[in-house]
C-alpha cells in the first residue's frame, strides 16, 4: 500500500512527465535578399517550425506571420532605430470565430514540421521618411494555438530576424478604388446583408453618441468598455462617435473579394469609407456581439478621419481587461468602440 504522501508524489511526478513529454514549442525565422532595389521587390519569407513534441493547431491570425494580409506584422527599424510608416490594413478578428471557421483558419504542424509564407512588405510599409539604408526585419512571434478545449492559448516563438539594404523606390501607390461603385465582388444576397448591416451600424453609432453625450460621469456601460472615467477620455470617446455617426454607412464602398475564413473585415485607415469583408463577417448576426453592424463600427473607427483607432486587443474579454489595465489605450481600441456600441448584454 502506498502512503497518501507517496501517492501524491507519484501523481505529481507523472503529471510532470506528461507535461515534459507534451512540451509545445515554435521557432520563427525571417529570410530574404540581403540587398533590395525598389520596395516592390521587398519580399521576405517567414518560416515557422514546430520544435515541440506535439502536433499544434495554430490560428492564422492576420496580425501574425502565417497570414498574408498586409497587417502590421513586422517590427522594422533602421540603424538609428527609425521605423517606416505603416500603410497597411487594420483588421477585425475574433479568435473564437476563427476556431469555429474550421481548418481553413488554422495551420496544423506536426513535431518538426515547418511552413513558410512570403510577405510583400511594400503593401504594408512606406520607407519614404526613413530613406534608403539597412533595415532589420523582425516578425511578430506571438501565436495562438487551439488547445484540447478548443480555446485559443498564446505561445511565443523563438525569433530570428533578417537584415537587408533597401535602395531606389521607397513606396508604392495604393490601389485605386472605383468611387462610383458601392459594391465590388458582392453577390445580390451579400448586398442585401450589407444593406441591413449598414442600417444597424447607423443606429449603433447614433445611439452610442447619444448615450455618451448624455452621460458625463462614470456609468457601468462607459467604465466597462473605456475604464475609469475622466473628462479627457470621455471627450475622446464623444469625438470618435460624433465622427462615426456622421458617416453614411449605406454609401460606403464594400469589397467582398476577401476569402480569409477566420477574419471579419479590414480597412486601409487612410482610404475612407472602403471596407473589405471576409468570411467571418457573413456568419455573424446583423446585431449583437461581434455582429455585422458592430463590425462596421469597428472598421469605421479605424479610419484616420474618424479618430484612427488601433487593435491593441480583440474580443470582449480582452476589451474589458484593457479598460481596467490601460484606459488610455481602451479609448483608442476598435473592439472597445464596437462593444460599447453593440451594448450586448445591455448595460446602463
Amino acid at each position: 500500500m502506498f502512503s497518501s504522501a507517496l501517492r501524491a508524489t507519484l501523481i505529481a511526478l507523472v503529471a510532470s512527465a506528461v507535461a515534459v513529454s507534451a512540451a509545445s514549442g515554435l521557432s520563427l525565422k525571417v529570410t530574404g535578399p540581403e540587398t533590395v532595389h525598389d520596395v516592390d521587390n521587398l519580399k521576405v519569407v517567414t518560416t515557422v517550425t514546430n520544435t515541440g513534441d506535439e502536433t499544434l493547431k495554430i490560428l492564422n491570425d492576420p496580425r501574425g506571420p502565417l497570414n498574408k494580409l498586409a497587417a502590421n506584422t513586422f517590427a522594422i527599424t533602421d540603424a538609428n532605430g527609425a521605423v517606416p510608416a505603416f500603410t497597411g490594413v487594420k483588421v477585425k478578428y475574433v479568435p473564437s470565430a476563427a476556431i469555429a471557421a474550421g481548418k481553413d483558419a488554422v495551420t496544423v504542424l506536426a513535431p518538426g514540421q515547418s511552413v513558410s509564407v512570403e510577405h510583400n512588405l511594400s503593401e504594408a510599409y512606406n520607407f519614404t521618411h526613413t530613406g534608403e539604408g539597412a533595415y532589420n526585419f523582425e516578425a511578430s512571434n506571438l501565436f495562438f494555438i487551439v488547445d484540447s478545449a478548443n480555446k485559443a492559448v498564446p505561445i511565443y516563438a523563438d525569433n530570428e530576424a533578417h537584415s537587408a539594404k533597401l535602395s531606389g523606390k521607397l513606396a508604392i501607390a495604393r490601389r485605386s478604388v472605383d468611387k462610383r461603385a458601392t459594391y465590388n465582388g458582392c453577390s445580390s444576397s451579400q448586398q442585401s446583408l450589407l444593406a441591413s448591416a449598414a442600417s444597424a451600424a447607423q443606429s449603433y453609432a447614433s445611439n452610442a453618441l447619444s448615450y455618451a453625450n448624455a452621460h458625463t460621469s462614470a456609468s457601468t456601460r462607459y467604465t466597462t468598455w473605456f475604464g475609469t472615467y475622466t473628462a479627457s477620455r470621455h471627450t475622446t470617446v464623444v469625438s470618435h462617435f460624433s465622427k462615426i455617426s456622421g458617416n453614411t454607412f449605406s454609401s460606403y464602398k464594400y469589397d467582398c473579394t476577401c476569402t480569409d475564413s477566420g477574419t471579419y473585415a479590414y480597412v486601409y485607415p487612410d482610404t475612407f469609407a472602403t471596407v473589405y469583408l471576409c468570411g467571418a463577417f457573413w456568419n455573424a448576426p446583423t446585431t449583437g456581439t461581434d455582429s455585422k453592424g458592430g463590425t462596421l463600427i469597428h472598421e469605421s473607427s479605424h479610419f484616420t478621419s474618424n479618430g484612427g483607432t488601433d487593435d491593441y486587443v480583440y474580443g470582449q474579454a480582452g476589451a474589458k481587461s484593457l479598460a481596467i489595465s490601460n484606459p488610455n489605450n481602451a479609448v483608442f481600441n476598435a473592439d472597445n468602440h464596437e462593444y460599447f456600441a453593440e451594448n450586448n448584454p445591455s448595460l446602463a
